[in-house]
């Protein structure tokens, strides 16, 4: 049977474990309130009291090794060894640790009090160190942050240099690699806008890697990620912003690769019929037949139907004219095609035509088809040739010509009475008039340019001449080189213009 005295003994050293923890502990307070009250140290409200005492360890030795002076004497060599601190008091009393003094930081503030707390048996501390507001007359902070400032910049100068000798070889580099780049795709590619679009896009690429090595050597690892992977994204949202300008712009790039017209070349774009004057990165300047420059978005001039008149110097024109029911078909064509075959401006090869192509009410409607060089004669000014000597063959030669507008129609007929036999000399003048004479129709034939139609050269001379007396053209924003056939012909339009 075990004795309960093992028990009973156990209780009583707990129990007097504490009652010797409640003693120090009211002790303490009873010396903390007494200091407080009769020290030099100025007093302190309750509300301040849990900031400058530290709250007790979770071991407190109750026969202490290190004596209070040991520890005073430690705190007070560490503090005045800094020198952070100004006028530093350390007074410790039954294990707790009092600090007075100012310092400029809160942080030093609580490192000092740091410091108390890990000295060996201290309890507690009580951190009465104050750190004064400056005056707004001080300018020790300002200072202090100017002189911060020109330390950074004296540290930040390396790399400043560097990044400038950087960002100068960059330039360099990126301006010989755009003339090198535009002499190899000089003789592979033709289009001035694409040799210029791909030279400086090297150009740009060698910047940019230099931008990023820049970065990433002053540490500035994400932004320089951020930046190369921006490029695209920003490139989208202009795109996206400048839609029609971007539309015009790669449009450009598109028309000087394909080429469809030259310099001078007459064509038809979206209803617009001119010379070709210019080709830049936005529109495409035409000289209309009226005079005037048209500039056309080269957005609608590769969207829309265009129709060059110059690639092919042949062009058919046609035009219509009305005979009398009366008269052959075949005898009016004939005179039609001898008309055409005798023309100096029309093409032999390929062959003229005349074709039956409706009947009118009052008329047999004779469609005349034919060709010319579009390069050398004005298809308006042989078409207006044709017509006045077709009508006037047929005149000579008695075909009717009449007008639908002029038919009258009698629904009850029309009363008819004989007339007395006229005179012998009245029945001569009454006999139809017989053609012109063969050498007068050869020499009607033989002009075949009034001066009216002002002679059958192309107008492509006079709006040259229109072009030049306009305002001028920047030739550097022309993508498209001078045609060679295009100055040939203005030599021959010379020569054969009267």
């Amino acid at each position: 049977m075990t004795s309960p005295w093992p028990c009973c003994a156990m209780r009583l050293c707990l129990r007097a474990a504490l009652l010797g923890a409640m003693f120090c502990w009211g002790i303490a307070s009873v010396m903390a309130q007494e200091s407080v009250g009769t020290g030099n140290e100025p007093h302190k409200p309750i509300s301040s009291a849990t900031e400058e005492l530290s709250l007790a360890p979770a071991k407190v030795d109750v026969k202490p090794v290190a004596q209070d002076e040991e520890i005073r004497k430690r705190l007070q060599t560490v503090l005045d060894a800094t020198d952070w601190f100004t006028d530093p008091q350390v007074r410790v009393q039954e294990g707790v640790v009092f600090l007075s003094g100012q310092v400029e930081s809160d942080e030093l503030r609580t490192w000092a009090g740091d410091l108390s707390r890990n000295t060996q048996d201290v309890v507690a501390v009580a951190n009465r160190i104050e750190v004064p507001q400056p005056s707004a007359w001080d300018f020790r902070q300002t200072s202090s942050g100017i002189s911060a400032l020109w330390r950074d910049f004296i540290r930040a100068m390396p790399f400043f240099l560097f990044g400038l000798l950087i960002l100068v070889l960059s330039v360099v580099t990126a301006l010989l690699a755009t003339r090198g780049v535009r002499a190899l795709l000089r003789q592979r590619v033709r289009t001035k806008l694409l040799q210029t679009v791909i030279a400086r896009a090297a150009g740009g690429f060698v910047v940019l890697c230099g931008v990023y090595l820049i970065l990433r050597v002053s540490g500035l690892t994400q932004l320089a990620l951020t930046l190369v992977g921006g490029t695209g994204l920003i490139g989208l949202v202009l795109g996206i912003a400048f839609r029609d300008i971007t539309e015009n712009f790669l449009s450009s790039i598109f028309l000087s690769i394909q080429r469809p017209f030259e310099t001078g070349d007459l064509v038809e774009i979206a209803g617009v019929t001119g010379y070709v004057q210019q080709l830049n990165m936005r529109t495409t300047i035409l000289m209309t037949l009226d005079g005037n420059l048209a500039q056309i978005p080269n957005a609608t001039v590769y969207k829309s139907i265009l129709s060059n008149f110059t690639t092919n110097a042949n062009r058919r024109e046609d035009f219509v004219v009305g005979i009398g029911y009366d008269d052959a078909i075949n005898e009016a064509q004939e005179i039609a095609r001898k008309v055409l075959a005798d023309h100096p401006a029309v093409l032999n090869d390929p062959e003229p035509s005349v074709l039956a192509d409706s009947l009118g009410s009052a008329t047999v409607n004779l469609r005349v088809y034919f060709w010319l060089n579009g390069r050398e004669h004005s298809w308006l000014k042989v078409r207006s040739s044709v017509i006045r000597l077709v009508k006037l063959a047929f005149q000579n030669h008695g075909i009717e010509m009449p007008d639908e507008a002029r038919e009258v129609v009698f629904p009850q007929g029309v009363p008819v009475s004989m007339l007395a036999e006229k005179p012998a000399a009245n029945a001569q003048s009454a006999v139809p008039a017989k053609p012109f004479p063969a050498a007068s129709r050869h020499q009607d034939l033989e002009v075949v340019s009034t001066k009216a139609e002002a002679g059958l050269y192309s107008e492509s001379s006079v709006i040259e001449e229109q072009a030049r007396e306009a305002r001028p053209l920047k030739e550097g924003e022309n993508l498209l080189p001078a045609a060679s056939a295009t100055a040939a012909f203005e030599e021959h339009t010379k020569e054969t213009r009267p």
